[in-house]
């Protein structure tokens, strides 16, 4: 088959690549769609050590039955499918839980490390074990349907965190996962969105989804003018989906007493964080890990209008042209959200 391979460090090759072996219990998929994530852009130059070369990168994907192993139950050759980014045990104790993203013996599809090789969907063929598929609904296209990952991961940190229909919650960083955020929020009924980036472009696409006020930190004192849209309050809740020192104390900073701060972002292994400030002004730190069980939910979001994953593709474009498409990313060209590749 073809695939896009990391070759090595910002070296991607469109190449013949080995035929994935199907297992008894998994499905071999033919890739129809693959949206390149930030994380692979980032893991493209070694900076996240998660894709250490040679690795077919590629976890937001969809696709259609190839074939089914003699294990498989339920699932047919030629159903059009999208599966989860995460491969786990089924006999894990967090899966046991509903928490298989925290399984110490999970992989993530297109992810190489230290611990594991797992090939992804940057190819004309994957394969995946047959309980993290989920079926397309019919209305629903492939290139939306390879939106469904970085979707739930947005549904997934909502699910998480304390909000109400009356709170005012602000989005730090609106690049495409802060921009489904917001769509979420918006469909969670909360009151107040407030969206917070440095590229105006993307404040008024937050601004087009839902959010009512886009704030630019280069321009205002984000939390000042937070402050003064809650009545000297502070914002209910956070949502950080950048993961670096600056925008996790501007979003603190956002804050009202008794507060919620969710982590998405983690671009950065380590932040500073103001300890004292969050001790006496009791401020809930909450990490959201991937996905666990959201797929079904977003899909239905997806086929209703509830989410429009449609206004955050930016081009969709050949495998073969993916090298190209991955520099431009990596050069944070304007204008450029979500890439969706095709083999």
């Amino acid at each position: 088959m073809k695939a896009l391979v990391l070759d090595d460090y910002n070296k991607l090759t469109y190449r013949d690549f080995p035929d994935p072996e199907c297992e008894a219990d998994e499905v071999l998929v033919r890739v129809q769609a693959c949206g390149i994530c930030g994380s692979d852009v980032h893991g493209m130059d070694g900076s996240t050590g998660r894709r250490i070369p040679p690795i077919v990168m590629g976890h937001e994907a969809s696709g259609v039955i190839e074939r089914v192993g003699s294990e498989v139950i339920g699932w047919s050759v030629g159903e059009r499918e999208t599966f989860d980014s995460t491969i786990y045990p089924l006999d894990d104790w967090f899966t046991l839980r509903g928490k298989y993203n925290l399984s110490d013996r999970r992989r993530v599809l297109g992810v190489s490390c230290e611990a594991y090789r797992q090939h992804g969907a940057f190819a004309e063929y994957v394969a995946v074990p047959q309980h993290i598929l989920h079926r397309i609904p019919e209305r629903v296209t492939f290139e939306q349907a390879a939106l469904v990952e970085p979707a739930a991961v947005a549904v997934h940190a909502v699910e998480l965190t304390p909000i109400s229909l009356a709170d005012t919650v602000v989005v730090v960083g609106v690049g495409v996962i802060g921009l489904l955020l917001v769509q979420v929020l918006k469909a969670r009924g909360c009151s107040q969105i407030i969206a917070v980036d440095r590229i105006e472009e993307r404040l008024e696409k937050a601004c087009q989804f839902g959010a009512d006020v886009g704030l630019n930190p280069d321009r205002t004192d984000v939390a000042l003018e937070v402050q003064k849209l809650t009545d000297q309050r502070g914002a209910d809740a956070v949502f950080e989906a950048v993961g670096i020192s600056p925008t996790v104390n501007l979003a603190i900073n956002c804050l009202r007493k008794g507060g919620s701060l969710t982590l998405i972002g983690n671009l950065a292994p380590q932040v500073e964080i103001p300890l004292q400030t969050i001790v006496t002004r009791e401020i809930r730190l909450q990490g959201s890990c991937a996905i666990a069980g959201e797929y079904p939910a977003v899909l239905r979001m997806i086929e209703k209008g509830q989410l429009d994953v449609d206004a955050i593709i930016s081009n969709i474009a050949p495998l073969s042209e993916g090298a190209d498409w991955f520099r431009r990313l990596y050069d944070q060209e304007p204008g450029l959200l979500k890439v969706i590749l095709k083999p």
